[in-house]
């Protein structure tokens, strides 16, 4: 090679890369893509190239660069009124709109665009080359390939003049992003092999519920990536892209302490409390009392000067201070002081991806040491169209567990009384497992909880009623004497009922 390339790796030294414009993206690639290249973004009308392509133009004004937009099916307009609604100016984007302003529906004032094709292509073709010479840009988008496949008319001729645009870009020093929509049949795995880089952006219709959209970076040179599908959203200030989310680039040192739910009796029947870096999963009947349990220890790490983020599927917010006041819980205190965030999530509107990024935003941003989800029945049934969503919900709870952070779950069983039915069986990742149980005695209904696993230590077996009263969760003695209490067809058989009393009568 005659003339130098910056761009090469001199002596074993990594060259710089640039920034897609995207935190996301960035992410994605880590840390951006090399410059003097040439890269593919491909999807369907409607997914989200556009915008990322000006995002990745953005970025180069924001650096003092000078970037160049070619626009051969958008026009002016339609690009600035996308720039209007994203929040952002065209000020530093040259924009060289290919679309003829004065192309009207006058069969007369038509462009010839495929008769003759090969003099429209080489016309095409060196209006570009022309314009890029003139301004020199660092940066270029060039949107679509779809207007030069239509003009090339052949899968030859059009291979034959990407590689012209790849052979041309290449003697300068300039990185492009080329736009293609998929209109073609198949998919062009001959672009694919000229690109130095190629990012699908994907748009799926599901039953019910916003539109999913989703990423994945097909190819990318001499640059490791993350893998895989990466949900995002279109809003305003452009995409939102969140990486999909590997535990394993996770990881500090924490101290595995117990953390404690204020109510001693709760704490003992754990063998001593719930430990950090753990999970524990409550589950029971609706109404018995798990998100109560929960809640009790946001209050206790809220006074222990610790920080919470409950995610709520199912309960608006009114719902849960409602409950907390009746409990005589100082839940509005602690939220004032910003120990307790409440995040009432629409699953319907909301991703997995999205709701990872959402709880790693909790923990690294706002140094959450507790998780709340309540509960998995609304994350899990409210996706029915997510594959896959147990071995996220494992990379999540793998995550948290590496940072310190304990995890609670709140899981809803079907039925009241009786046999009961789990929608989803999640307890084989659990660490621990409190089951709570409603149990009828004397014409009553009472509740019941117990500790049917904890991996991390020793618990009490012994299953003991629990009563909501105005203080918080009451925990009663061991229920001996009483049989098919979890079933929820209990049968006595000792002397005395070992049960709680009754507005502060004694128990029969």
């Amino acid at each position: 090679m005659s003339e130098h390339d910056d761009n090469l790796p001199n002596q074993g030294v990594e060259p710089a890369r640039i920034s897609t414009g995207s935190t996301g993206l960035d992410e994605i690639l880590g840390g951006g893509i090399d410059p003097h290249r040439m890269y593919l973004y491909e999807g369907r009308p409607g997914t989200g190239k556009t915008t990322l392509a000006l995002q990745f133009l953005l970025e180069g004004v924001r650096r003092g660069e000078s970037v160049l937009y070619i626009a051969l099916s958008e026009t002016m307009r339609e690009l600035e009124l996308v720039a209007h609604r994203h929040g952002w100016s065209l000020h530093g984007i040259t924009v060289f709109e290919l679309v003829p302003p004065e192309t009207t529906l006058d069969p007369s004032q038509e462009l010839t665009i495929l008769q003759p094709a090969e003099m429209e292509l080489g016309e095409t073709s060196r209006l570009i080359f022309a314009k890029v010479e003139e301004i020199n840009p660092a940066r270029v988008v060039i949107d679509s390939l779809s207007e030069l496949r239509l003009l090339a008319q052949s899968p030859l001729r059009y291979r034959r003049q990407v590689l012209a645009l790849k052979h041309f870009f290449s003697s300068r020093k300039c990185t492009v992003i080329l736009l293609d929509d998929l209109t073609a049949h198949e998919k062009d795995l001959q672009l694919h092999s000229i690109a130095h880089g190629v990012v699908l952006l994907e748009q799926l219709a599901i039953d019910y519920g916003a539109e999913r959209r989703r990423l994945r970076v097909v190819k990318m040179r001499g640059i490791p990536f993350k893998g895989g599908f990466h949900d995002f959203t279109i809003e305003r200030g452009g995409l939102a892209i969140y990486p999909r989310l590997v535990a394993a680039e996770h990881h500090k040192d924490f101290e595995g302490d117990f953390v404690l739910s204020g109510n001693a009796e709760l704490d003992q029947i754990l063998g001593g409390g719930l430990e950090r870096g753990t999970n524990a999963l409550l589950i029971g009947a609706a109404g018995v009392g798990k998100s109560s349990i929960a809640m009790t220890y946001a209050i206790a790490a809220a006074q222990r000067g610790e920080n919470t983020a409950v995610f709520s599927f199912d309960e608006g917010q009114g719902t849960m201070r409602a409950r907390a006041e009746a409990l005589g819980l100082p839940l509005e205190e602690v939220m004032e002081k910003g120990r307790i965030s409440l995040q009432q999530i629409d699953p319907a509107e909301l991703s997995p991806g999205e709701f990872a990024h959402r709880v790693r935003a909790a923990v690294e941003q706002d140094q959450a040491r507790i998780i709340i989800i309540d509960s998995l029945n609304g994350y899990l049934n409210s996706m029915p169209d997510e594959r896959f969503l147990v071995l996220q919900m494992h990379e999540l709870l793998s995550y948290l567990s590496q940072l310190g952070v304990l995890t609670i779950l709140v899981l809803a069983q079907h039925g009241l009384v009786g046999p009961m039915e789990t929608p989803l069986d999640i307890s084989y990742l659990s660490d621990a497992v409190l089951m709570l149980r409603y149990f009828e005695y004397d014409g009553s209904v009472r509740r019941a909880l117990s500790v049917v696993k904890k991996r991390s230590g020793e618990h009490e077996h012994a299953i003991r009623e629990f009563r909501l009263s105005y203080g918080g969760v009451r925990v009663g003695p061991p229920l001996n004497g009483f049989t098919g209490i979890l079933a929820g067809t209990p049968l006595y058989t000792g002397e005395k009922a070992p049960l709680l009393p009754v507005d502060g009568s004694q128990a029969n």
